[in-house]
């Protein structure tokens, strides 16, 4: 069984997602580590008294992002410690993963492994495209591995296609089922479709396309309380960050009762296929 499917037993789980403030050393960090470790536990808390079905936690707030070969040491010792806060406050109750802006997924993988996640979300796993950030290369061979070396093989890994805030010209002859059978084939836990950038609508064409694929297949971005329906009898889970803010905005606080109305019509849609 996907690492994934035995992860998220539930039909159409909602993974929320925790975008810790900026970190130290990053261009936006206001010398409040304390005050973004406190948040990232209040939002754990939050989206666990909602009912949510998991967490990831990112570093989102890291703008301008750099390359995982650029990272200086205090990346992965704060996100650590976010991460463990967060695992410490959800416990087992509901399976926690985590992403590293940019391409840290290796990086991903240690943090999971010395905080007790269970899954990662990578970048660049399967051809190569060009990010924001610069030139962003495969390295499925290279995580898996890695995954293998350090006793880390309950780890899930699911895997972004044709990612957003990317330009995929030197792909362009692949098309996003040529990817996902790629991302298949190079042993991915599950793949993660999204629209052009944070918030944007996933393609509802290009989730139809994906069926015949035998992964897991999770939105990325743009899900909503008023299009949901669309996605939850074709794909298997959904990740939501920007619709859970407070005015649909990333950069905003959680919104507890954008939450709670996602979660009680998930209920609903479960509650019928009973």
């Amino acid at each position: 069984m996907s690492r994934f499917k035995a992860l998220f037993t539930q039909r159409f789980p909602i993974i929320g997602m925790i975008h810790v403030e900026p970190l130290p050393g990053t261009p936006l960090y206001r010398g409040n580590f304390d005050d973004a470790i406190k948040k990232a536990i209040c939002e754990a808390t939050i989206y666990l008294q909602s009912g949510i079905d998991g967490v990831i936690i990112e570093n989102m707030h890291d703008v301008p992002y750099v390359k995982s070969r650029y990272f200086t040491p205090e990346t992965v010792s704060c996100m650590s410690r976010l991460a463990l806060a967060v695992k410490e406050t959800i416990r087992n109750a509901i399976p926690c993963g985590i992403q590293i802006l940019a391409c840290g997924n290796m990086e991903a993988l240690a943090v999971s492994k010395a905080c007790n996640l269970n899954f990662i979300r990578a970048e660049g796993f399967v051809f190569s495209h060009v990010a924001d950030e610069g030139f962003t290369d495969a390295t499925a061979g290279h995580i898996l591995r890695y995954r293998k070396i350090i006793d880390a093989e309950p780890i899930g890994v699911i895997t972004d296609i044709k990612k957003k805030h990317s330009s995929h010209a030197i792909t362009s002859d692949v098309s996003v089922l040529d990817t996902a059978r790629a991302a298949e084939f190079f042993c991915s836990d599950g793949i993660v479709l999204t629209g052009e950038a944070t918030g944007c609508e996933t393609n509802v064409e290009e989730v139809q396309s994906l069926k015949k694929v035998n992964l897991p297949l999770i939105i990325g971005s743009g899900v909503t309380l008023e299009n949901v329906d669309n996605y939850w009898n074709t794909a298997h889970a959904a990740v939501i960050g920007s619709y859970f803010k407070h005015d649909g905005n990333w950069k905003n606080d959680l919104c507890e009762a954008r939450v709670r109305l996602m979660m009680k019509k998930i209920d609903v849609f479960r509650n019928q296929l009973q």
